[in-house]
């Protein structure tokens, strides 16, 4: 019996003291939970307001580059509508017949012998193409007005005008465009001698090229250079494009670039504004394809 007593008090006072322990851990557990919930609380506040901190600069820098960029846009127009009227002022003297042989005659001394005989049959191909936000360059490539440019002239256009080298007006209509290539199709009225697009696989390091474009509004400037590299990468990551030294700026885009044999090698699209004379022209081949591509699913039918 003795024996029976002892284990059952021995059973008896081991309950007791587990209960103790138990609130006593429940003690610990609970501050330990509370203050971890509270550190959530504070560093979910502070990451909130960083967040929003952030994406208010991210705003006001977005707005100020909108701001830069549609003031430049506004500028270039004004340089091409004041130059459209010195023209018109000129014409109305009789005397935009030799403008334009002068014009040419200027374009003529600004390049080398290698072009200099083909600038008059090049220009009446080059169209200025503006919009009610910028303005760019592009050419003809059909003998019935088909248009080619870069897409990135007409973001946010609400209309789109081609401008001759006579500086008459033409209205212009969008037939599509090619978005991984930035290219663009449009039409204008009229009968134009239309450029020819080179083999671009055929061009050359080193051969000599010129820019023909709007730089800045300075409508139908030519610029000469060099290819410095041919199946370069660019915005697409696609080896589709061929740097030159040529210089290009604002206005030039969607200009061509061409050889001394007066054909398209490329496209100018985009230069890089850290290093000088880094120019970017898509590769003529690629211009065939995209509007072929556009005039296919829009017309059904290839142009070129």
């Amino acid at each position: 019996m003795a024996t029976y007593k002892k284990r059952n008090n021995f059973q008896t006072d081991a309950p007791v003291q587990h209960i103790v322990l138990k609130r006593h851990h429940k003690i610990v557990i609970g501050s330990f939970t509370t203050i971890v919930i509270v550190y959530m609380i504070i560093t979910a506040i502070l990451l909130n307001g960083l967040i929003v901190k952030q994406s208010i600069n991210n705003k006001d820098l977005t707005n100020k580059i909108n701001s830069l960029q549609a003031d430049t846009q506004s500028k270039l127009n004004e340089v091409t509508s004041g130059l459209m009227k010195t023209n018109e002022q000129v014409s109305s003297l009789g005397s935009q017949v030799g403008s334009i042989d002068k014009e040419f005659s200027s374009l003529k001394a600004s390049v080398s012998e290698d072009f200099s005989g083909i600038i008059e049959q090049l220009i009446p191909s080059v169209v200025t193409i503006r919009t009610n936000i910028g303005q760019g360059t592009g050419f003809v490539i059909t003998d019935d007005g088909y248009v080619v440019t870069n897409a990135h002239v007409l973001s946010g256009g609400n209309f789109v005008q081609a401008i001759n080298y006579k500086q008459e007006i033409i209205e212009a209509n969008l037939v599509g465009y090619y978005e991984n290539y930035d290219i663009a199709l449009l039409k204008i009225n009229g009968s134009y001698t239309p450029l020819k697009l080179a083999n671009s696989n055929n061009v050359q390091i080193g051969e000599k090229v010129i820019a023909i474009g709007n730089p800045l509004g300075l409508q139908f400037s030519v610029s000469q250079g060099i290819v410095s590299g041919v199946h370069r990468s660019g915005p697409n990551n696609l080896l589709a494009y061929i740097q030159t030294d040529a210089a290009l700026n604002p206005g030039n885009s969607g200009g061509p670039l061409i050889d001394k044999n007066g054909e398209v090698v490329g496209i100018n699209n985009f230069k890089i504004g850290s290093g000088e004379s880094l120019g970017f022209a898509l590769e003529s081949n690629f211009i065939k394809d995209s509007v072929n591509q556009i005039a296919y699913k829009n017309l059904n039918q290839t142009l070129i």
